[in-house]
């Protein structure tokens, strides 16, 4: 099993034009053709975190911060950090990818998995993606419409959240009249003929689109195919930021509390009182969310979690909403337990004997001081 065939599988579940536009996502150093021998998970790249690898055999770190999220202007690996890691794994043969804002994104991802963490039940996304997808109409003649139709459906259009092999069928009758130098595959050259047609659309997610139309291409009957494209500001129902969520049962505002220090094995975090003193609803954003506020008191969240919070922002969300900043590494480092089940699965079914680990300590670096 190589490099890519992982990554493949990964970016069904996480595709990287999700992400964030600025974002560096994928293959952050080595070979794509490498065979895997073992993997290795962490939220960031470390020093530690390549000695583990190289002790545990492994030849592919994947993690969840970029190591180059900015350009490199050179390769210094007496004074850069950066630098010195990238040395240390081309040394080592070992291959990073990561997955950031794809992997925040996307369902079951970063705040799906710290919903349910939280025990958190009726998951959906707190602010889906916007101006991501398409509608593709075709005119397709009733004898090649299934085929056409799954055609399209195998390269990935049709898609909306859980269902799949979705379209549209409208009924109808197409009319051409093909020159001396055609060769229609329906009536004659130089006449007019009028065809039963199937007007099929279909929903396709953006980066999806030249596979689609590829595969269309190839099972269409005619020379030349009638054929729309429609850029939609739909929001996308299979991808978004954020989660909320419901407790199955409401809890006073310190039993809530003391419920996330369990839950998330935290003792220090910083919060703000909100309107109500019973929460059920409850807002999470793994990492830096602040921008998600305003979701989570408009879709009515008794609480907001999430980290990185600066301090006018508590100020003017206080008494509006129950926010809690958790801390950015404490709010992420859950996301890991769903790559590992994935890659598991995947593996398992490929019948190899590569293992998955999760980096043993901790890549946070933040210390909190008690007295």
């Amino acid at each position: 099993m190589t490099c890519n065939e992982i990554f493949k599988y990964f970016e069904d579940w996480a595709p990287k034009e999700i992400s964030w536009q600025k974002d560096n996502v994928g293959l952050q150093v080595g070979s794509v053709k490498r065979k895997v021998k073992n993997i290795l998970l962490s939220l960031e790249l470390t020093d530690r975190v390549v000695d583990e690898a190289i002790k545990k055999n492994c030849n592919l770190i994947i993690t969840h911060h970029p190591l180059l999220f900015h350009s490199l202007k050179k390769i210094d690996i007496q004074n850069d950090k950066s630098s010195k890691l990238v040395e240390k794994l081309i040394k080592n043969d070992i291959t990073l990818y990561s997955a950031h804002t794809n992997l925040d994104f996307t369902k079951d991802g970063v705040s799906f998995e710290l919903a349910k963490t939280l025990n958190l039940k009726k998951i959906n996304f707190l602010a889906n993606l916007k101006s991501n997808q398409n509608k593709l109409s075709v005119f397709v003649p009733t004898t090649h419409v299934e085929k056409v139709s799954k055609a399209i459906f195998e390269a990935g259009g049709g898609i909306i959240g859980e269902y799949s092999n979705c379209s549209f069928k409208t009924s109808g009758k197409g009319t051409f009249k093909g020159s001396g130098k055609t060769n229609p595959s329906i009536g004659k050259k130089n006449n007019y003929e009028e065809v039963e047609e199937i007007k099929l659309e279909v929903l396709v997610n953006s980066w999806k689109l030249r596979n689609v139309l590829n595969a269309l291409f190839k099972v269409h009957p005619y020379e030349e195919i009638a054929y729309d494209v429609y850029p939609l500001e739909n929001y996308n129902v299979s991808y978004g930021a954020g989660a909320v969520g419901e407790l199955e049962k409401p809890l006073n505002k310190n039993a809530f509390l003391t419920f996330i220090s369990k839950k998330l094995n935290i003792k220090n975090f910083r919060f703000t009182d909100g309107r109500s003193n019973s929460i059920r609803k409850v807002a999470v954003c793994g990492g830096s969310g602040s921008d998600l506020i305003r979701d989570a008191i408009n879709a009515g969240a008794d609480a907001f979690i999430t980290a990185d919070i600066k301090y006018h922002t508590f100020h003017d969300s206080n008494g509006e909403i129950l926010l809690i900043d958790a801390g950015h590494y404490e709010t992420e480092i859950h996301s890991l337990k769903e790559v590992k089940k994935k890659l598991t699965n995947y593996i398992s079914s490929k019948n190899t004997n590569v293992k998955i680990f999760k980096y043993s300590g901790s890549t946070n670096p933040i210390i909190f001081y008690n007295n």
